[in-house]
């Protein structure tokens, strides 16, 4: 049996790892069209504020390990252009430009996400940059080494604009975000995204939401960046206003689609065709509050579907469960967390919202040390579910996320949550949790 998988980053490496290891005699072929395969995208920004390391450190396995020691049938540099689901074919062309044909029993898509590029004049050239793929962290790195960067404009306040704005200026920079929407994070409450503002603007980094760019243009070597409201000029523009999946082998193909343009799978990671699957970045799931399909692109489903879609593949029924958009950034001196459902969010998918922010500590009273963590949580007042919870502080938020995250998979209620029996230390935290006094809080409200 021939396991054919179109992409060698998280989901597509790690299925093929693991089919490997579930069948050592099943023949297994990725295609990557670039060179580069199994690498710590998320430790980019990191990366590139350490003028001395370099881009390849954040590779986690190289090409020829998977050749050698897992016997995977790897092709860099072949880039899959077209899938015949009833031939059960894909044609490729390699780096030189040669065609090639691969013929499957089972497929896996597993080409992940493209950077969404504005349609606005000058966003091709010379200097402004994007970062989604390792060969894009590599360039960036090589442009702020072989230039003079003085400043850098950055378009767009997401996970990726924030993080490279802490990068670039821990490298000296002076950066500027900018944006066409008011405010900062559009899913935050706006009580926790002024925090996040306010340490922004603390650490020097100017903050223009709700202003037009409506083009790039060269300007005496440098470039100038202008709209209705905006005159900026840099040497450099990182565009980060979000990224879409890579969808379009699939829909050539006739798979179906969905929520933003992902791949539609049922909970084995198949597509509409039953000996093709999706994983990663490229694929939608399904809400784990909502049930319904949604399109959050994250490092762990990836992998979590890679490994769903070679058991299954391999003759194990493996279904995976929803997901709750989990997720941590870091955003200079402040952690910032969100699990679950948004209060809007929440509201449009029917349930009677009510929400509580609080403001507490992350060590006990008169602890050394203490900070502030901000909690917003979300309730159902008609069932009393718990459906979401959002976090800022500086200390205590990141690994605290994890029991909403577990309690919104277990469907407990506010109630059930606030007599859970978290862990108490001054150093840690106050004997009322920020979690509990937030739950305390939202029964109240509920």
């Amino acid at each position: 049996m021939h396991f054919l998988i179109i992409g060698g980053d998280a989901a597509g490496m790690s299925a093929a790892s693991r089919a490997k290891r579930n069948r050592p005699d099943l023949e297994v072929t990725v295609l990557e069209q670039t060179a580069d395969v199994s690498y710590s995208a998320c430790g980019m920004p990191y990366n590139i504020a350490d003028r001395g390391r370099a881009i390849d450190d954040l590779v986690v396995r190289r090409a020829e390990v998977f050749r050698e020691k897992q016997g995977i049938g790897l092709f860099t540099g072949h880039r899959a252009e077209q899938i015949d689901p009833e031939a059960r074919r894909v044609t490729a062309v390699t780096r030189e430009g040669q065609p090639r044909e691969f013929a499957y029993d089972h497929l896996l898509i597993a080409t992940g996400a493209v950077p969404v590029r504005p349609a606005i004049p000058g966003i091709d050239l010379p200097g402004v940059m994007v970062l989604k793929s390792l060969a894009d962290g590599r360039a960036i790195k090589e442009y702020l080494q072989a230039r003079a960067v003085r400043r850098v404009i950055v378009l767009g306040m997401g996970y990726i604009a924030l993080e490279m704005a802490e990068a670039l200026a821990a490298l000296g920079l002076a950066v500027t975000l900018t944006k066409p929407r008011p405010g900062l994070l559009p899913w935050m409450d706006p009580a926790l995204a002024a925090v996040v503002e306010a340490e922004l603007r603390r650490q020097g980094v100017e903050v223009l939401p709700g202003r037009t760019v409506e083009r790039i243009a060269p300007s005496d070597g440098r470039l100038r960046v202008t709209g209705p409201d905006l005159d900026l000029e840099g040497d450099m523009v990182l565009a980060a206003v979000g990224i879409r999946p890579e969808s379009r082998l699939a829909s050539a193909a006739g798979l179906r689609c969905g929520v933003a343009g992902a791949i539609a799978v049922d909970a084995r990671q198949r597509t509409s065709h039953d000996r093709i699957y999706a994983a990663g970045d490229c694929a939608d799931a399904f809400h784990a509050v909502t049930g319904k399909r949604v399109w959050i692109p994250l490092a762990l489903r990836a992998n979590r579907a890679g490994w769903a879609v070679a058991d299954n593949v391999c003759g194990r029924d493996c279904r995976l469960p929803g997901v709750l958009g989990s997720a941590v950034f870091k955003v200079f001196d402040l952690q910032v967390a969100r699990t679950g459902l948004t209060a809007e969010e929440a509201r449009e998918a029917g349930f009677e919202t009510a929400a509580v922010v609080v403001q507490s500590r992350s060590r006990a009273h008169a602890h050394p040390g203490a900070s502030e963590i901000h909690v917003h949580m979300v309730g159902d007042r008609g069932s009393g579910r718990l459906l979401g919870v959002q976090m800022v502080g500086r200390e205590g938020v990141a690994h605290r996320l994890h029991a909403p995250a577990v309690a919104l998979h277990a469907q407990m209620s506010v109630e059930q949550f606030s007599q859970a029996d978290l862990a108490y230390a001054p150093p840690f935290g106050p004997t009322w949790d920020p979690l509990l006094t937030a739950a305390n809080q939202l029964l109240k409200r509920m």
